[in-house]
């Protein structure tokens, strides 16, 4: 298949793909669109045209949903699959996340980099229509990479719907007719949800590297695997449990161009053992700060476990664990 062969460039050259990553999701989201009932979803149109895709506010959603939800967020650049998974005595629902294109998908789209603000809407926002509308600009130029595409699709995390003047301002943005842009709503607080926030266990780790000092783009694969929670109605006790799934219970492999000197070095501190407060619940620490994430430690963003390979070598480094504890406390079990 050679619909991502890249055209020549520059280290220092914005990328393109020959297929974009808004064309590459909209299977995804056509999926949604076509099959509502079978997913829980709930699709409306705004005045100015605009498609809304509730999975989660008003809808059911589910897990179904927000598989399709997270390979979104991942602009169709990654596969993603459902599995059970074993951690200590517990048995859990999880997602597997793989991508050949990590610093595309993961931090050019997956990364909820974009807060909507129109009016007194706001959501932290993630999908391929970041790479539209370049949000933030800093991360996307670290990526290399800027789409140009007819079409833009938006994943927003909120408990509120967003206005028609919110639609538009997002397809002005992202350069796009209204009619052509496709707004997905979810919250922590559902199944699809929980789902889409473990969907970023793969994520996580990579942005937490790259706070140490990795050029993402010397990522060539990334795979890793998180437990799904069982949402809770109180969308911040929901927010912190699906926290501690990717603290306590998710893991991710990278297979990185660099020289192992420093991907040991880099390695030393970037899982979630290098928390001060690790082994406490999210929850817990986020009310010691009165739920002001800008007040945590930079440490808290990451996840349990992360290996990585050196590409020249194929030595591999692991740091950190799995902690099925403190799940089964996150869980109340």
């Amino acid at each position: 298949m050679n619909i991502l062969k890249r055209r020549r460039h520059t280290s220092s050259e914005v990328i393109r793909l020959v297929i974009s990553v808004n064309k590459l999701a909209m299977k995804s989201v056509r999926e949604l669109l076509n099959c509502p009932e079978e997913y829980r979803v709930k699709v409306e149109n705004l005045p100015s045209g605009a498609t809304v895709i509730d999975t989660g506010l008003e809808a059911p959603g589910g897990y179904l949903a927000g598989l399709r939800l997270t390979e979104v967020c991942l602009g169709g650049l990654a596969q993603c699959w459902l599995t059970y998974q074993v951690y200590g005595d517990l048995e859990m629902p999880s997602i597997v996340v793989v991508t050949d294109y990590p610093a595309i998908s993961l931090l050019g789209c997956q990364l909820a980099g974009w807060m909507v603000k129109v009016g007194d809407f706001f959501a932290p926002s993630s999908g391929p229509a970041r790479a539209l509308a370049f949000k933030p600009k800093k991360v996307l130029e670290k990526v290399g990479y800027k789409d140009d595409y007819s079409e833009a699709a938006i994943v927003m995390e909120t408990t509120k719907k967003p206005t028609d003047e919110v639609a538009q301002q997002v397809a002005k943005d992202c350069k796009v007719d209204p009619k052509n842009l496709y707004i997905l709503l979810t919250t922590t607080a559902s199944m699809a949800g929980s789902v889409q926030v473990s969907g970023r266990v793969v994520e996580t780790g990579l942005y937490n590297l790259e706070f140490l000092g990795l050029d993402p783009k010397k990522v060539v694969f990334a795979s890793g695997c998180a437990p799904i929670m069982p949402p809770h109605p109180d969308v911040g006790i929901s927010t912190a449990k699906e926290e501690d799934a990717l603290l306590y219970g998710g893991t991710a492999s990278y297979v990185i161009e660099e020289e192992e000197s420093i991907l040991k070095e880099m390695l030393r501190k970037a899982s979630a053992t290098v928390w001060a407060d690790y082994g406490k619940l999210s929850y817990e620490a986020l009310k010691v700060v009165n739920f002001d994430w800008s007040k945590l430690d930079p440490s808290f963003f990451t996840i349990g476990k992360i290996s990585v390979t050196c590409k020249a070598t194929g030595k591999i480094f692991t740091n950190g664990k799995v902690n099925p504890e403190a799940l089964k406390r996150s869980i109340e079990l």
